[in-house]
């Protein structure tokens, strides 16, 4: 990919982190700002499908209400959640 290639495909993922709530603007925007480019590739695939759950299902994996079944959904979950919580 092309550095403008990268720019356009961050910009797309931006608009896609801005959610209807609040709760995941606060999680997923400063995740993908500040920790999305040093992922591996193989997390960064587990963000882009992670943006297309619904809304619903993420508040419950954010708050922690449930753990999701999808061992990849779990597993980017969990790096986004390690970033916010106290050690």
């Amino acid at each position: 990919m092309t550095e403008q290639d990268l720019a356009t495909e961050k910009k797309r993922l931006w608009w896609h982190s801005r959610r209807g709530m609040l709760e995941l603007d606060v999680l997923l925007l400063p995740f993908l700002e500040e920790v999305y480019d040093d992922l591996s590739e193989e997390d960064k695939a587990r963000y882009r499908n992670l943006l297309d759950v619904e809304d619903p299902e993420l508040f419950k994996w954010f708050m922690q209400k449930e753990k999701p079944s999808d061992p990849d959904h779990r597993a980017i979950v969990e790096i986004i959640l390690a970033r916010v919580q106290p050690e």
